[in-house]
């Protein structure tokens, strides 16, 4: 295997890996207007991802960073091409970080209402933006001779693309009622497990559809298996959640998640950003890559951090792995 596809695998694993767990901080947010019922519910379902939240964007910030340095000309068209969407994301994780910690330095019901709306917002936009940013990736681009974006912010915007974010924002609340589901104890745990199993038949039509969307048009024999998978666990996990089973159902749906982005990765190899203006202008894993030396550097780097990094991540969850309710919140807050 060559460098530059290496570095094409990992790069794919850590964005997959930033929607796997980034995914249920947005189903979260989502569900503190879509599921509580007041706020110490809300509270509840803040405090579930509270300890974690903000290690799961350090893979959102490596996986630019790697993208930046492995692949500068995949980096530079996707960030200007893209620049409005992105915008709109990085305003709104701000947002959302700082409302999750000024929420409740104030006991005021107007204070701690607007800061819940901007939790809400912050966390559906960004789940549906990155649908709309991916689908535009693996189905192509205007992109000219020169590899620079040569479209318009109406040019991202076509029914393929809203299709996409619209199975991102709803395949990440199921996500996310799975992980309430496992969090949490009360009469909450009861109507996440309900929610999932809704939610969960809209993420399915829809990942059918859109995944059918994709393989007709873009795909290979390398993604129809992450087709099946995707489609298969996202069922296993509507079961296990019919029978109880929240961690396996949880499982499943972070599965689902890996599957649906690992297609759209193997249906976009070799290619990083496609045009759609003229094939030979498309950025490729070869055309768009750093020198040798360069990918020989960051891959004895990355040989180095990531087990560090995964170990330090995986004693948090550890740590943070009891059940909630609101029986554990103060009634202040």
């Amino acid at each position: 295997m060559h460098l530059h596809d290496f570095w094409f695998l990992l790069i794919a694993v850590l964005w997959t890996g930033y929607f796997f767990l980034e995914g249920f901080d947005f189903g979260i947010g989502v569900l503190t207007k879509a599921l509580a019922r007041d706020r110490a519910e809300r509270r509840v379902l803040i405090n579930t991802i509270g300890p974690v939240w903000d290690a799961n964007e350090v893979w959102l910030i490596t996986a630019a960073g790697a993208t930046f340095a492995a692949f500068p000309d995949w980096y530079a068209t996707l960030f200007s091409g893209f620049y409005l969407p992105l915008l709109a994301v990085l305003v709104c994780l701000i947002v959302r970080g700082v409302a999750f910690e000024y929420r409740h330095k104030r006991p005021e019901e107007r204070w701690q209402r607007n800061w819940e709306h901007a939790i809400f917002w912050c966390s559906a936009l960004p789940a549906f933006l990155w649908g709309v940013a991916f689908a535009n990736i693996v189905r192509g681009v205007p992109i000219g001779p020169d590899k620079n974006y040569t479209g318009g912010l109406l040019d991202l915007l076509s029914p393929y693309a809203l299709f996409g974010g619209l199975l991102t924002l709803v395949l990440f609340t199921f996500h996310g009622a799975l992980f309430a589901a496992l969090k949490t104890v009360g009469d909450i745990r009861v109507r996440a497990r309900r929610f999932a199993g809704v939610s969960g038949l809209a993420a399915g039509a829809l990942a059918v559809a859109f995944l059918g969307w994709t393989q007709a048009e873009s795909g290979n024999g390398r993604s129809l298996p992450a087709l099946v998978v995707a489609v298969a666990a996202l069922t296993a996990a509507l079961v296990m959640n019919r029978r109880g089973r929240e961690g396996w159902a949880f499982g499943l749906s972070g599965l689902t998640v890996v599957a649906v982005f690992a297609m759209i990765f193997l249906a976009l190899f070799p290619d990083v950003m496609p045009s759609s203006t003229d094939a030979r202008w498309s950025l490729t894993v070869t055309n768009a890559a750093s020198s040798p030396y360069t990918l020989k550097i960051m891959t004895w780097v990355a040989g180095f951090m990531t087990p560090v990094v995964l170990a330090y991540q995986a004693w948090t969850y550890w740590v943070f792995r009891k059940r909630i309710g609101t029986q554990h919140i103060p009634a202040a807050h």
